[in-house]
């Protein structure tokens, strides 16, 4: 007999505590209002530093103070906002605050565009000069990031044109969110019982693990035909997005996008395209995996669904939420007390947004703040094993935040994403290595090593793929080539057929995946997940193994925000991302993993 479909419950019949506390930011909606309110009139107030910021470090200093003050007020009403829109997307009022805000942040960012043309347009030696007095001790590092800013940099006017423009230029992103989270809608399909369920962005995920490959394969199926009927806006707007990132790079100077991105990190692109060389020297071991997979499953033919099932999907993998927040703790105990501690309160406190509900943001996120918790987005369901890697994940993120924000000042604790994907990864490898630990037998050591693998693969491989896939859609543009659907689905399934092998059967459909990522949309942001990873395998291996100084040295990385660039941070911590070394370090663990599971199955 059929069970009645699963109905993904309204906001409001969820209950409080299953969802995050919002009040270390603002108390209510309308302490937020007062606070905005103030906001929009304290940025008035940038113009009476212009023209002036040359007059002497004094003046420089008071604007610059000012202006961290501004943003510091910025970043907690962000916060809010956000986080109440993503908590339902359909939700018209908070929509409307969230946009409201982001009015207000860009006529800021138009109010404070003159202070760096102004400050290039400082005489060197009168800067350095400014740069030794005691005033301006507090913003030195951040001013001589700024100086390098100056052969990209344009004049007053041109910068609040550019200022004016970022409400505009986001709303493509804006509307791939509306139409992916909120309009899109995929019907019910029967799971492996039998029970009707909603297919929706969380639930597709869950419905790729089903033991059933029928139940699988119609999921896929039936959840990119909805992107095939909507291919030439959702094509669209990925071109429109990719546009924006041309046109900025171009006006400011760069060379293209991609160096654009890597910039504010003092990457250089050897290390990006030094990325996707390791990987592609590696595919075979990936290429490896598939076949063991496909013969491990007794399949004809292997295919896109049938990759993210456990190999032994008889194994079930169930874990409450207070399972799940102990599983993290235990794992992430070789870091301290202090660290279980801090993050054990949190988790079982409302830090987090716990499950699905009718609306909200699909996936999962942390959003650390200066002077709030470090909240976590998660869509949790016990049945589906990633999740409890997605709070491993996030926690790390979070915790970072904590730190960060203790033991830097405001200027410098906000960590970059190269260094964050780091962190989140870190737990992650914890995690696996704690349980793997754990195993109770040999089939239940292959299934967490399969998890492993697949872990590895879906962010070393896949994220490198969608990372080379950036890197070509935005050559393209920037050549003047537009970016059809036909376009873009046909070098997405150029690297499909590349990344996957000649054993792998790939669906006409799989070429829509490129539509459907909403990472895209902040452009060259992936390729940080694989980094992350390679670096994170390295340093939970030296945590692991280590003393009390290699616990000490993660430690202070995380507690180093943006005091230094991301590879010096990693450099300190133990581990240096100049060289491929430790991507290709990384890939041979997966060669290995791939090896064992081999022999245990």
């Amino acid at each position: 007999m059929r069970g009645k479909a699963e109905r993904i419950p309204e906001r409001s019949r969820v209950p409080a505590e299953e969802t995050w506390d919002l009040a270390s930011l603002f108390a209510d909606d309308a302490q937020w209002e007062t606070a905005f309110r103030k906001y929009e009139r304290r940025i008035e107030s940038y113009k009476k530093f212009r023209g002036r910021l040359g007059e002497n470090a004094g003046m420089l200093a008071a604007c610059l103070r000012f202006d961290a003050d501004i943003d510091r007020a910025a970043e907690r009403l962000a916060a809010y906002a956000y986080l109440k829109a993503a908590e339902d997307q359909a939700n018209s009022a908070y929509q409307r605050m969230l946009g409201r805000f982001q009015t207000a942040a860009t006529n800021a960012g138009r109010l404070a565009s003159f202070i760096r043309p102004e400050l290039l347009a400082i005489p060197s030696d009168t800067m350095q000069a400014y740069l030794a007095s005691s005033e301006l001790k507090a913003f030195r590092i951040l001013l001589e990031r700024l100086l390098r800013y100056a052969p990209h940099t344009l004049s007053d006017a041109e910068e609040r044109l550019l200022a004016m423009q970022a409400d505009m230029a986001s709303a493509v992103g804006r509307s791939f969110r509306q139409l992916h989270d909120a309009d899109m809608k995929f019907g019910t399909i029967a799971d492996e019982s039998g029970r009707k369920i909603e297919l929706t962005n969380e639930s597709f995920a869950r419905l790729l693990q089903s033991p059933r490959r029928d139940v699988r394969r119609k999921a896929f199926h039936q959840y990119y035909d909805r992107f095939l009927a909507h291919e030439h806006v959702l094509a669209s707007l990925l071109h429109g997005s990719v546009q924006a990132d041309a046109y900025y790079a171009k006006a400011r100077g760069y060379a293209g996008a991609l160096d654009q991105a890597l910039f504010a990190d003092n990457v250089p692109r050897a290390v990006y395209d030094g990325l996707i060389e390791a990987v592609h020297s590696r595919l075979p071991a990936l290429h490896r995996y598939y076949e063991l997979r496909r013969r491990k499953m007794r399949l004809a033919k292997i295919h896109h669904y049938d990759t993210y099932v456990p190999i032994l999907s008889e194994l079930k993998a169930r874990r409450s939420w207070d399972e799940a927040v102990e599983s993290v703790l235990d794992a992430t105990r070789p870091l301290g007390d202090e660290y279980v501690r801090v993050l054990g309160g949190g988790l079982r406190a409302r830090w987090c947004d716990r499950y699905p509900n009718r609306g909200k943001q699909s996936g999962a996120f942390s959003y650390g703040t200066y002077d709030g918790d470090p909240y976590i987005l998660m869509n949790y369901k016990p049945d589906v094993f990633d999740d409890v890697f997605t709070l491993a994940h996030e926690a790390g993120h979070s915790m970072h935040s904590y730190f960060s924000a203790r033991h830097q000042p405001f200027p410098y604790y906000g960590y970059t994403i190269f260094v964050a994907e780091v962190a989140s990864t870190f737990n992650e490898q914890l995690l696996s290595a704690h349980l793997r630990s754990q195993a109770g037998d040999e089939r239940e050591r292959a299934y967490l090593l399969n998890r492993e693998i697949d872990d590895i693969r879906k962010t070393l491989f896949r994220q490198t793929m969608f990372a080379e896939f950036e890197r070509v859609i935005h050559a393209m543009v920037e050549s003047g080539e537009p970016l059809t659907i036909d376009a873009l689905t046909a070098t997405y399934r150029g690297l499909l057929e590349r990344y996957f092998g000649p054993g792998f059967t790939l669906d006409d459909a799989l070429s829509r995946e490129c539509l459907r990522i909403p990472h895209f949309y902040r452009a060259f942001y992936v390729y940080k997940y694989a980094t992350g990873m390679s670096a994170a395998i390295a340093l939970a291996q030296r945590v692991r193994e280590g003393g009390p100084a290699e616990r000490r040295a993660y430690l202070g990385f995380l507690k180093g925000g943006c005091s230094k660039y991301p590879l010096d941070l990693l450099r300190d911590a133990g581990v240096d991302m100049s060289r491929r070394e430790p991507i290709l370090a990384a890939l041979d663990h997966f060669a290995r993993l791939v090896d064992e599971l081999d022999g245990l199955i």
